[in-house]
């Protein structure tokens, strides 16, 4: 089944709300079977609509259409496709004793605007929505299923998970698409694809596909396999492969968070950690801190971005700051030791570095990063050089510093 997406909304044009609608139905879509092969937002207009509804590709299966079905003048959507389909708007009694039930529970006026939302077209399939006065509406029209949906996101949600899917799944017969994705970091595209060209060259011999998905500072790699959840078994053992493959970079699957896999280590292995940071002022400390339950285990962290706060409250020694330089391996060990003990945690992690844009110099550039881990039996510290975005550099240290945290933790 081949699916549009066609969104309605000036404030989506203009940059005012993002579409995070397209997004959901790419997904669930995807993992139903279907194959979206256009989205297209557009404004509240007639011409714009009728355009996009003319513009629909010929092996187009499906068209859904969000936004443009509250009460207001400039929501035009219904009247529309009214007319595109050539038919008329008729009171629909269950939608109409809905809206009246929705206002007399909340003891609010019910307006004529919103009794007109009960104005349906003859020629479709009311959606019932549960979350609000907006129902849907299905087509099948002119070789084609077209689904109209409330722009409000919990509205549309609510009525494909209860009336979409299950409709589309029963005519056009789709099978679930099975899908298991790996989250990695520390290694860039290209890289990771030359590491695991063999393992990836097996995944596709057996029938199965594999996506990079990369945005800043993670690759994710997505196994799919067409058969539905029956070749579960065999993902979960390429899935095994790959971390022996990857041990330091792949550091979760789905949903799962640095911090939260971090947090779970710690909570397993009962350690208590802090942070000293200099450049990234606090960033580091708060992603760990970002997720419910770290106070069983995050203790506090020492902001040193001066020289001065350096030596007085993480014991760096001014001989290594006037020998090394505040970026660099032996300060970043003596924050991390420094900081282990001044707030009595078992690890502590240190961040130093240039963020840019300026302070770069042609032996110390900007981009250059040493973080240190103090932990119970050793400390480390090691060198990055990113780039000469500021907040790129902040975010990539703050990513690094977690998953080298990681890999510490899980083999040691």
């Amino acid at each position: 089944m081949n699916v549009e997406i066609l969104s309605i909304g000036d404030e989506l044009l203009i940059g005012q709300t993002i579409n995070t609608n397209a997004s959901w139905l790419g997904q669930q879509l995807s993992a139903i079977g279907a194959r979206i092969i256009k989205t297209v937002s557009i404004a509240d207009t007639v011409d714009a609509i009728v355009n996009a509804l003319d513009a629909t590709e010929k092996d187009t299966n499906c068209v859904i259409i969000t936004g443009g079905l509250g009460p207001t003048k400039d929501d035009i959507t219904k009247h529309t496709l009214c007319s595109y389909f050539n038919t008329t708007l008729e009171i629909h009694q269950p939608t109409l004793d809905k809206i009246e039930d929705y206002f007399s529970k909340r003891n609010r006026p019910m307006l004529e605007t919103n009794r007109q939302q009960a104005a349906l077209p003859l020629n479709c399939t009311i959606l019932n929505n549960s979350y609000g006065t907006a129902a849907g509406m299905w087509f099948d029209e002119k070789g084609k299923v077209f689904i109209s949906l409330p722009g409000v996101p919990y509205e549309m949600k609510g009525i494909m998970t209860e009336e979409g899917f299950p409709r589309l799944k029963e005519k056009f017969s789709l099978k679930s698409i099975y899908h298991r994705t790996a989250l990695t970091q520390g290694i860039g595209e290209s890289f990771l694809a030359e590491i695991i060209k063999d393992w990836e060259n097996s995944i596709r011999e057996k029938g199965l596909g594999l996506a990079y998905l990369p945005s800043p500072g993670l690759v994710k790699l997505r196994i799919t396999s067409y058969k539905g959840a029956e070749d579960a078994d065999v993902i979960d053992e390429y899935f095994e492969q790959l971390a022996k493959l990857i041990p330091e970079a792949l550091f979760g699957y789905e949903n799962d968070t640095l911090p939260s896999v971090i947090g779970n280590l710690l909570k397993e292995k009962n350690l208590s950690i802090g942070t000293v940071e200099s450049c990234t002022t606090g960033l580091l400390a708060s992603q760990i801190t970002s997720i419910s339950g770290a106070s069983d285990y995050f203790q506090g962290s020492l902001l040193t971005y001066s020289n001065e706060l350096k030596m007085k409250i993480a014991q760096v020694s001014s001989e290594n700051l006037e020998n090394f330089g505040a970026v660099s391996e032996q300060v970043a060990i003596e924050m991390a030791e420094g900081g282990r003990k001044n707030l009595g945690v078992d690890i502590c992690i240190s961040t130093t570095g240039i963020a840019g844009p300026t302070g770069g110099t042609e032996e110390k550039p900007v981009g250059l990063v040493w973080i240190g881990i103090a932990l119970p039996n050793k400390t480390i510290a090691r060198k990055f050089i990113f780039g000469d975005n500021r907040e790129r550099n902040l975010q990539m240290t703050v990513w690094s510093a977690l998953n080298w945290l990681r890999y510490e933790l899980k083999t040691n």
